[in-house]
């Protein structure tokens, strides 16, 4: 207030003005009452206090509500003063009530009306606006233009039926416009119809006061009937509003909802990758654990090679021996043909250790049927299976390391042989050179009878050396790839077993992420179904809701059934909205039935990796049965094989016994040596 007073003082000042002193007074009074209103009602301004108020117009004020009736405004002052309003931003009432405003005042409030855009009442009675029809149309153009003016007061302005047409016209445009005050002027019956046409396209007029202008009574009741309609709209709309902002709050509720239940999915997604990555990474050290035993298993196997190489050495270094002491092997026939028996004995052992391991190996296999049986029949109890599963698989390791074992006690015998066939050896060669002794002088008396039957014979005995060397060295190359091929038939084999123990290990594995995944899925789907509890309880609450609002709109058809054609076509399109919110609603009961959908999915998805662990562990052991079958098979031919070896050894060493019997350089070669 005190700052509206000092700028009015200092623009007077200014202007080189004397302020007046009635202006002034009552802007003092408005000081003291701590009004926000200025109040100058019958005041009479001179233009110069009038273009002063104008330019303090101008800044924003803290006056809401200007005052002016009464003031005598001329021409002029009236076209300063509003121009100056023009724009303004906080007067929202401005009251000119008798102040005899003509053509020119009409303009410039035209002009106000088009450009303000925050004055929401104008008083305008006792004027003289509807005398000339061209300021008056000008006036309707800006109101026409007007998007904030909700009460105008133009009573009392000698508006006839051309001003009531462009004020019609005007009507026809404006939306906010709700209270007009039209009383005694002369309007008639002509304005009247051109109002009442005006009203029926206008739909924000709540409230048209039309007494004194000689308008007959039924055209005075058709203008109520309209403003009646206009305010049963307008509430109306209200309630629509307000339900469909109760509505978009709810749906707003229920997306904030889905959202959450989508990052709670995008949570739970996000730990089962991370449980697969920390599952990968200890697949990964275990799978780096199995290579260093494999490793180790190659160095041990190497070692045994590097043993067989050495013994194959000593093997031939035997040989070279034995065609050096061919005369010995005819003495050595019992001790071999002993050992032989031996032999037989200790096959026949190993054949009933073999038919012991069969009968074993049946027995086992009777056990793994009857696992897999009582597995078949008792699917659900997973933990026990495994267990089950794993003693099979700690046997079977337990048997290969078995027969690991069994081998190296065989080569370990059979290096145990070879020195106790070394000392046997010299022992009899130790004999021969006794004997040989005595027999030198024997052989010297029937060396001259035996030269000529010797040379002939030496002769013969060439070619079939000759002969027996490349039977020998034939029978050498098969025993060598005979062993090559056994070896590698071995590491086969064993390699599959340790294929076969990383398969248990990786289905195992597979067996834990199994049950954690249905684990978590159980979890995922109870929280599943309490939300989808939750968004039944909210469908049924929103049920509610949409019966209430249809036997609403039912009552709303009911009321508004005898009314005006317009009246029908808004109360459709309230229906419209109406049903389109229903649209939504029956929209999210079709999300929730998918959400119901992708629930029913998730457990078929369930029951399908159910039966597919099933179908992974039959296979699993039907392997294992083969497997085991296989490696039955495999200990058949190396036994086989090594008997093949043993009656090919046999026949070596008959062939050698016969050929050095035969030749009589057995007699004297040793003692010239």
């Amino acid at each position: 207030m005190e700052d509206f007073r000092r700028t009015y003082i200092r623009l007077c000042k200014d202007s080189g003005m004397e302020p007046q002193e009635s202006v002034v007074a009552r802007l003092q009074e408005s000081r003291g009452a701590q009004s926000s209103s200025l109040d100058l009602s019958g005041q009479s301004l001179s233009v110069e206090t009038c273009s002063v108020l104008a330019r303090a117009f101008q800044k924003d004020t803290v006056f809401t509500e200007v005052l002016l009736s009464d003031c005598m405004l001329s021409e002029e002052g009236a076209k300063v003063l509003l121009s100056g309003l023009s724009g303004n931003t906080s007067v929202k009432v401005l009251d000119l009530k008798g102040n005899n405003l003509r053509s020119t005042g009409a303009e410039v409030l035209g002009k106000l009306l088009a450009l303000n855009k925050t004055l929401r009442r104008l008083v305008l009675e006792w004027n003289a606006l509807g005398v000339w029809d061209e300021a008056f149309s000008l006036l309707c153009d800006g109101l026409a233009s007007n998007s904030v003016l909700t009460q105008l007061d133009l009573r009392n302005n000698q508006i006839n039926h051309h001003g009531a047409s462009e004020l019609a016209l005007a009507l026809k445009r404006n939306t906010t416009l709700q209270v007009l005050d039209l009383r005694w002027n002369n309007i008639g019956l002509l304005g009247g119809r051109t109002l009442l046409e005006a009203l029926q396209q206008n739909k924000s007029i709540t409230q048209l006061e039309m007494a004194g202008n000689n308008i007959p009574s039924d055209t005075l009741k058709a203008l109520e009937q309209t403003t009646g309609h206009n305010s049963d709209r307008q509430s109306s709309l209200r309630e629509s509003r307000s339900r469909t902002q109760v509505l978009g709050k709810e749906i707003q509720i229920l997306k904030e909802e889905k959202g959450r239940q989508f990052l709670s999915l995008m949570e739970t997604i996000d730990r089962q990758r991370e449980e697969m990555g920390r599952s990968s990474g200890s697949a990964s050290i275990q799978i780096g654990q199995l290579q260093e035993a494999l490793n180790e298993r190659k160095s041990a196997v190497n070692s045994l090679t590097a043993k067989l190489q050495m013994t194959e050495a000593a093997l031939a270094l035997s040989e070279q021996k034995n065609h050096n002491l061919g005369e010995l092997l005819t003495r050595v026939k019992s001790e071999k043909e002993e050992q032989r028996d031996r032999q037989s004995r200790e096959r026949k052992k190993d054949q009933e250790d073999n038919a012991l391991r069969e009968g074993k190996l049946l027995r086992e296999t009777q056990n793994l049927s009857d696992t897999k049986a009582q597995l078949m029949n008792k699917v659900e109890d997973l933990e026990r299976r495994c267990k089950s599963q794993q003693q099979q698989i700690f046997e079977l390791k337990q048997e290969l390391t078995n027969s690991t074992a069994e081998l190296k006690l065989q080569l370990a015998q059979a290096e145990d042989r070879l020195e106790i066939e070394k000392r046997r050896s010299k022992q009899a060669l130790q004999d021969s050179d006794s004997l040989r002794q005595k027999e030198v002088e024997q052989l010297n008396r029937h060396l001259e009878e035996c030269e000529r039957t010797l040379q002939e014979r030496i002769f013969k005995l060439e070619g079939q050396r000759i002969q027996l060397e490349e039977e020998l060295s034939k029978a050498r190359a098969l025993c060598v790839t005979e062993r090559a091929q056994a070896e590698e038939e071995l590491g086969r084999m064993r390699a599959q077993v340790r294929l076969e123990e990383e398969h248990v290990s990786c289905v195992e594995e597979k067996l834990r992420s199994v049950r954690c995944g249905l684990q978590e899925v159980q979890l995922h789907s109870s929280q599943q179904k309490q939300t989808i509890s939750e968004l039944q309880a909210k469908n049924s609450q929103l049920s509610i809701g949409m019966d209430g609002l249809r036997r609403r709109t039912e009552e709303l058809q009911q009321d508004l059934s005898g009314k005006e054609q317009e009246k029908v076509a808004e109360v459709s399109r309230v229906k419209v909205e109406l049903q389109e919110q229903i649209g939504h609603l029956q929209a999210e009961r079709t999300a929730q039935g998918g959400l119901r959908e992708k629930i029913s999915a998730l457990e078929r998805e369930i029951k399908v990796l159910s039966s597919n662990h099933r179908e992974v562990l039959l296979d699993k052991e039907s392997e294992m049965s083969s497997m085991l079958e296989k490696l039955r098979l495999k200990e058949a031919e190396i036994q086989r094989m090594r008997e093949d070896e043993a009656n090919r050894a046999s026949y070596l060493q008959s062939a050698i016994l016969t050929y050095v019997q035969g030749s009589p350089l057995g007699h004297y070669s040793s003692p010239k040596k």
